[in-house]
């Protein structure tokens, strides 16, 4: 049947983008011997139907508000979306595709967010980045509910995710899918890359999922078995997709890994090493590509080229954004103001009065407890705080009067409003789509669960911390001070373990006004995430001279004088969270037998570590011995040039709190001796 001079320019024009990508790939990859060309060369066609005619974006402004997300899954086929970005027009030079994997290049082995121009999130670890994208889509719908109005439809764009067989093995898949089709994300559409290859070879004696009838299972539109090299079978998938007005869509795209290398395509070889000479000049042979190494004609550039498209699909927004404007002044400022991701001019007054009013009842509660009263300020003055919970809503304490539960109608799969999420037992999947969340802009997103289970979601928290994304932990039950529930729940190692993640702020708050300042910080805290460490039993407040330097981590709580010694302190008693109350009940007792100390309460570790040498000195004086109180692992005290540490270097035991602290050596008694000891009395 002959094709018709249209189609076949089209079939020669997609055949062209394609192997752009397939050339780009395999060369870099090959220049640093290190990479993995077999996704974005298996993946070309899927990507020509998607970015050449779906993807509604900008090369000229990769922020701009309203365009579609694009997130690569399988990050490690990274050179797929560097070659998309660099072809349809994004800052990112052919040089810099030349210095793939390469020191300070904008093309790093795996896509991370702030690196590479167009790069909406930083993926690798398999299942993130389909996580991450289910944070998007949720952000996505729920400002379309809360800004659009009418006919003015300024919130209204797509997510779109490549994903492989590794991110559907990892488990987070399964946390993150069910909560989309629950959630009813119709704008999320996934395009699963069905080639049957992981590293260690064919996936079937270890990868048996019926994925299609799984995800039709969650709630999902599947549309399976297209030709994952046949761009206008993909084209007509993603437009059938898009149709969906109350289901995320699955398009399972079946193809051949590495596709165009002759004796690699279909192999584990071509997932994650280079091709190597020969096979490269052997597939350059297979699919006509004539071209140098690094060299693309000018026809596959003109193809690929989305400047002018894309800034006539920005300027038609921005014509609507105005004309909303005109109409609804206040909430295309309000609108604007959380994009950039600012907090309203008013919050540090919030911020303060909630410390004062903390401070002034002075009130006796667990600092979850002290979490939720300030919440109840902060989510009332604050519309973009988005909570949440992994079923521990009750004892995470993360709901306020602001934040009712949040739910989608079953008929619509509209929002009602609501601003608590029921993440369920997801702690994984609740982290990583917090991530999403942040990353799409106009939400600060909080969400608790238990420390101990801080374990399950530790990857999502660093990958939070590695892309400087203000996400808020809400971890309660922080110590042995849980009681019954035993060792399981009892966290001993892991605020040691959070505090060793770079860029995430911990604190560990010791009544109702340090937790009043560790919420203020941690939401003025836009590069980074933070972890609130909160304990289950009540805690009695510690009196204070003043608020001010509780903000920079740690301070002086009582000097000797505060319990009627007036003489220069002789040692430092150093405390966080519930073992405050034991460092000033050991100060009373040591001042009996007239030896002075110190107690200074640390919050935060992480954020006085960052503090001037000048205040560090102040606080914990040279010619002081000092001795840390915390219940957990005595190991990381010793960087503060402690003479002793007052911990627990075994797991627990399920008795009433009480019971335990006492069993532990958590007494004032214990801590009064340690101290008396270190100074030979």
């Amino acid at each position: 049947m002959d094709m018709s001079a249209t189609t076949l320019s089209t079939s020669q024009n997609t055949t062209l983008m394609a192997n752009a990508i397939r050339a780009l790939a395999m060369d870099a990859v090959q220049a640093a011997n290190s990479g993995h060309p077999g996704a974005p060369m298996g993946m070309a066609e899927i990507a020509v139907a998607l970015w050449g005619r779906h993807l509604r974006h900008n090369p000229a402004d990769p922020h701009w508000a309203d365009r579609d997300r694009f997130v690569l899954s399988n990050g490690h086929g990274s050179m797929l979306i560097y070659a998309l970005l660099h072809l349809s027009g994004y800052d990112l030079s052919l040089d810099e595709i030349k210095r793939f994997r390469q020191l300070h290049s904008k093309t790093p082995g795996h896509p991370e967010v702030g690196i590479t121009p167009g790069v909406e999130t930083t993926t690798g670890p398999l299942g993130q980045g389909l996580t991450n994208a289910v944070g998007l889509a949720l952000a996505e719908k729920l400002l379309a509910h809360e800004f659009n109005r009418g006919a003015h439809r300024i919130v209204d764009h797509h997510t779109y995710v490549f994903l492989g067989d590794g991110c559907l093995m990892e488990g987070i898949s399964h946390e993150a899918c069910a909560l989309a089709g629950a959630w009813k994300l119709n704008k999320l559409i996934a395009l699963y890359d069905d080639n049957g290859i992981s590293i260690d070879g064919q996936v079937d004696p270890w990868f048996i999922d019926d994925t299609p009838r799984r995800f039709a299972a969650y709630g999902w539109h599947v549309i399976d078995d297209v030709d994952g090299h046949d761009v206008q079978a993909v084209d007509a998938a993603i437009a059938q997709a898009k149709r969906s007005t109350d289901r995320p869509t699955l398009i399972v795209c079946k193809t051949t890994i590495g596709k165009g290398s002759p004796n690699r395509a279909g192999t584990a070889k071509v997932h994650g090493e280079a091709l190597g000479v020969e096979e490269i000049r052997a597939t350059r042979d297979a699919l006509g590509w004539v071209h140098d190494p690094f060299v693309i004609p000018a026809e596959a550039y003109t193809a690929w080229d989305a400047r002018e498209a894309g800034a006539a699909l920005q300027r038609d927004w921005q014509a609507r954004f105005e004309a909303y404007r005109a109409e609804h002044p206040e909430l295309a400022a309000e609108f604007e103001r959380r994009i950039r991701g600012e907090l309203p001019a008013g919050f540090a007054q919030v911020a303060v009065d909630a410390a004062v009013a903390a401070h002034t009842k002075a009130e006796t509660v667990a600092t979850r407890k002290a979490s939720q009263i300030a919440l109840e300020a902060f989510t009332a003055a604050l519309p973009e705080l988005l909570g949440g919970s992994a079923d521990l809503t009750g004892s995470n304490l993360t709901q306020t009067k602001s934040t009712p539960a949040l739910r989608f109608d079953a008929a619509t799969g509209e929002p009602n409003g609501g601003r608590h999420i029921n993440y369920g037992v997801r702690e994984f999947g609740m982290a990583a789509i917090m991530n999403g969340i942040a990353l799409h802009g106009g939400y600060i997103p909080y969400g608790g669960t238990f420390l101990t289970f801080s374990d399950y979601s530790r990857n999502a928290i660093r990958m939070a911390a590695l892309m400087k994304q203000r996400v808020i932990h809400v971890f309660t039950h922080d110590s042995i001070g849980l009681g019954e529930d035993g060792p399981t729940h009892q966290s001993i190692e892991h605020a040691a373990s959070l505090r060793l993640i770079p860029n995430l702020d911990v604190w560990r708050p010791a009544d109702t006004a340090e937790t009043a300042v560790a919420w203020a910080c941690a939401l003025q805290s836009k590069h980074r995430p933070s972890a609130l460490l909160l304990s289950r039993q009540n805690l009695p407040y510690a009196p204070k001279a003043g608020l001010e330097d509780i903000a920079r981590g740690a301070y002086v709580l009582a000097e000797p004088s505060e319990v009627g010694l007036h003489k220069k302190p002789q040692a430092v008693i150093i405390a966080t969270g519930s073992e405050v109350q034991l460092a000033l009940h050991a100060q009373q007792l040591l001042a009996v037998q007239g030896i002075a100390v110190r107690v200074v309460s640390m919050p935060s570790t992480t954020v006085f570590d960052r503090q001037d040498a000048a205040y560090k000195t102040q606080v914990l004086p040279a010619r002081l011995p000092r001795i840390a109180v915390e219940a957990g692992v005595t190991d990381f005290w010793w960087k503060y040039g402690c003479a002793a540490v007052v911990g627990i270097d075994t797991y627990g035991e399920s008795a009433p709190a009480g019971v335990l602290f006492r069993h532990f050596g958590f007494t004032p008694e214990n801590v009064a001796a340690t101290v008396r000891a270190v100074l030979g009395h």
